[in-house]
């Protein structure tokens, strides 16, 4: 087995020889992305979904509601739901960038993983956070470089990249922190529910939030799911909605020819006054003005 120096040096030849300028690059490997940078970036804000997260050159932090999970080389990120998050590359330079890869998970994969591993599959004892970072093995990083160099082999690509994407999150549910990903997949447990109320979330997310339609959604008291969901997503369900929103409004008004006032009433806030107030918390600039900066060419691209 080679060194994870090694192996990293690999890795890092095949993204950069893939990328080869800054940016987010999709691969003919589906739900492959590869990501370069070389300079720290301002914070991005976006939803990170369900994945596997590799850096192999350069840091970077993720910030999930005020807590910060930090990962370079060493260490590799999952998050198992939709996740609202802030992220920055810390380190990256011109002679040695930020080099980076993303693999989305399905549940179906996850479930079907643990069909074929588990006799008996039980959920966690208690809901835990939807994101973690776990350090790097040989192994995982030897299933990571095989399922790279399949983009200089395209013909294998639909054959031998579910293979390797099925030995990646083998390995990740093997590790320390395999029942983060687990519960998101386990039948009736609580973060499964929750799962598929985030769900819901992301489809109704301009609709005024009942909590007690939530709850009966998944199955647990009002109470009951309050707590869980911030357990597993770090923030309550009007918090998450409310990141939903704004995340939703500033990308209108980045990307539409219309105003605040409008981008408001289209993700379902009644009070421009609040949504000017609520935005300018979360993005540290009012509407107008933040998407004057945006559009000046501080562009926001997609969460690694």
């Amino acid at each position: 087995m080679k060194s994870i120096i090694e192996q990293q040096q690999k890795l890092a030849s095949l993204i950069e020889r893939h990328t080869g300028k800054d940016g987010v690059y999709e691969t003919e490997i589906p739900s492959l992305f590869l990501f370069r940078e070389s300079h720290p970036t301002t914070p991005k804000h976006g939803v990170q979904r369900p994945s596997f997260c590799l850096i192999v050159q350069g840091r970077k932090d993720v910030w999930l509601a005020g807590e910060r999970f930090t990962y370079s080389p060493t260490h590799y990120l999952v998050s198992s739901v939709d996740l609202p998050v802030i992220s920055q590359v810390v380190e990256a330079s011109e002679q040695t960038p930020y080099l980076a890869l993303r693999m989305e998970i399905a549940l179906q994969q996850v479930i079907e993983l643990l069909q074929r591993t588990e006799n008996h599959i039980r959920p966690p004892k208690k809901p835990k956070r939807a994101m973690f970072v776990s350090a790097v093995e040989p192994d995982l990083l030897d299933a990571v470089t095989r399922l790279i160099r399949l983009l200089d082999a395209p013909n294998d690509i639909r054959i031998l990249a579910p293979m390797y994407q099925k030995e990646i999150l083998y390995r990740v549910l093997q590790g320390p922190y395999g029942d983060v990903l687990k519960q998101m997949a386990v039948q009736n447990s609580r973060t499964h529910h929750i799962h598929h109320v985030i769900e819901y979330m992301k489809k109704h997310y301009r609709q005024p939030i009942r909590i007690e339609e939530l709850a009966e959604l998944s199955h647990m008291s009002p109470a009951s799911l309050h707590r869980h969901f911030k357990e597993v997503t770090g923030m309550s369900p009007i918090q998450f909605q409310k990141q939903l929103r704004l995340q939703e409004a500033r990308r209108l008004l980045l990307t539409e020819a219309i105003d605040a006032a409008d981008a408001a009433f289209q993700v379902g806030y009644e009070s421009p006054s609040q949504f000017s107030r609520e935005y300018s918390r979360l993005f540290g600039r009012p509407p107008k003005e933040d998407a004057k900066h945006l559009r000046s060419g501080s562009t926001e691209r997609a969460n690694a």
